[in-house]
């Protein structure tokens, strides 16, 4: 995997570049939370829990997880609500691609199936589809064909996305085009 640096934290991306769960369930906990704070949830899931094994989340307690997960500082703000959903997605990891994460996108035969196995996954909308398919593409070289189709805006260069944040500079202009893209949706 690449060098990642959405976290912001050392420690953190190193997990996310070596731990394709990891990355995943950093996408899953990107909403309604601060980019780098939700990327960094996975490495206080496995310091807490001891490891990111999709597995061993699967198989966990719901309540000692959700309790491990919302202790502060949480790995996101609705810490119990996303436990669940961090042990959905491991179940669907598990029960769909035999608990290695990585098939999700080396299994794909385009974009478009790229895109659809994404989009399947629990917590998983189109526009969160599109931007974690960027994301594999921009920054893990993961292009099968058609993936620029699939993500529109989100694989064109630019600032657009936590698929286009490699350092604190580049984070901060992901953050001014959201918060411009918000101004002018609000006008509109």
């Amino acid at each position: 995997m690449a060098n990642l640096q959405i976290a912001q934290d050392p420690a953190a991306d190193a997990l996310l570049s070596t731990d394709a769960f990891a990355l995943l369930t950093g996408m899953l906990l990107d909403q309604q939370f601060p980019m780098e704070r939700a990327f960094a949830g996975p490495a206080k899931i496995r310091d807490r829990f001891g490891t990111m094994e999709p597995n061993a989340i699967a198989a966990a307690d719901p309540e000692a997880f959700a309790d491990l997960c919302a202790t502060p500082p949480a790995i996101h703000r609705y810490g119990r609500s996303m436990a669940g959903r961090v042990q959905a997605l491991a179940q669907v990891v598990v029960d769909e691609y035999g608990g290695d994460t990585e098939q999700i996108w080396t299994g794909a035969s385009s974009g478009a199936d790229l895109f659809d196995r994404i989009r399947a996954l629990p917590g998983f909308g189109d526009q969160k589809a599109k931007i974690f398919t960027a994301l594999l593409a921009k920054q893990l070289g993961v292009k099968p064909s058609g993936w620029t189709k699939v993500v529109g805006d989100y694989g064109k260069a630019g600032f657009r996305s936590v698929a286009d944040v490699t350092d604190p500079v580049s984070l901060q202009k992901v953050r001014d085009f959201k918060k411009a893209a918000k101004a002018a949706a609000k006008k509109s």
